[in-house]
């Protein structure tokens, strides 16, 4: 990938970690562990590491600006809950997809709560972005077998894509005060706590085998936090975001190989108006900056 500027190379590496992180979901889901144990399993692995980055720092774990901490991992924990419902749901490439709508969300909330402008290719983000779920959940093609898309696990792949605009308006107040390992430390330091009464009557012991999946969902996580941090320290956000897109193959390339998926009309439609949504949004970022 030598032909690549390195933070694309980074962006690239992220991607391809999150996409794995969301296959280790849906393996784990498909073993029969419900997805509030897979968010803790998962926030579990990331306190561990996050802690251990902190200390090797040498850097205050708490931080400062406490109650927006506790606001970022909320977020973060309510986001993730609805994220990884849609993943078990839904084949990967479609949820994969519905993330892609966090930029038209968070449009929108600096438009109702912040008063910024919207540009036109935003607007446009907006438009296409709507449309696309809308194709997603009027058509009963979805994949090879033709059934429809579970609506419930469209909506909560929505409202996942909706509450992470909250976490990243957070992360990015935070972020002239906070170390990013501080801001990042502070989800599983809400979500592990917050994710345990629901534990309580619906827990399932794993096997060896999805024990080692729960595992993997917090290692590639962290490395996908890791590399697209790295990312962004090299290059502007309009220039390596594109490069983020490759999750959404590569999550359709993990489940046609693992899974048997084969998305259908629906998902490339919506897949179409979504990603050329996205990518309007970034151009014209790029040129403005």
């Amino acid at each position: 990938m030598s032909f690549l500027p390195l933070a694309a190379q980074y962006m690239l590496i992220s991607a391809f970690s999150f996409s794995l992180m969301s296959l280790c979901v849906k393996l784990s889901a498909s073993n029969g562990i419900p997805v509030m144990e897979i968010l803790a399993a998962r926030a579990l692995v990331s306190l561990v590491l996050s802690f251990v980055a902190l200390k090797a720092a040498k850097i205050p774990l708490f931080g400062t600006n406490k109650p927006l901490l506790i606001t970022r991992g909320l977020a973060g924990f309510i986001a993730l809950g609805f994220i990884f419902y849609s993943v078990s749901q839904l084949p990967l490439a479609t949820a994969s997809l519905l993330q892609y709508l966090n930029p038209a969300f968070t449009a929108l909330l600096g438009f109702f709560l912040l008063k910024e402008r919207i540009n036109a290719g935003t607007f446009w983000c907006i438009i296409l972005s709507l449309a696309g779920v809308a194709v997603m959940m009027g058509s009963s093609l979805s994949n090879i077998t033709n059934e429809s898309l579970p609506p419930l696990a469209i909506m909560a792949g929505v409202a996942g894509a909706a509450v992470t605009g909250i976490a990243y308006a957070s992360v990015k107040k935070l972020s002239a005060t906070e170390h990013p390992l501080v801001i990042v430390f502070y989800f599983p330091l809400v979500a592990l706590p917050a994710s345990i009464p629901f534990l309580l009557n619906n827990f399932v012991m794993p096997d060896l085998e999805t024990l080692v999946y729960l595992v993997l969902v917090g290692c590639f996580t962290q490395v996908g936090q890791i590399y697209l941090t790295k990312a962004m320290k090299l290059e502007t956000a309009g220039k390596t975001m594109a490069y983020s897109y490759f999750k959404v193959v590569f999550a359709a390339l993990w489940g046609f190989l693992f899974l048997s998926e084969v998305p259908g009309l629906a998902t490339y439609a919506g897949a179409a108006l979504i990603i050329c949504g996205a990518y309007l949004n970034i151009a014209f970022k790029s040129r403005s900056e």
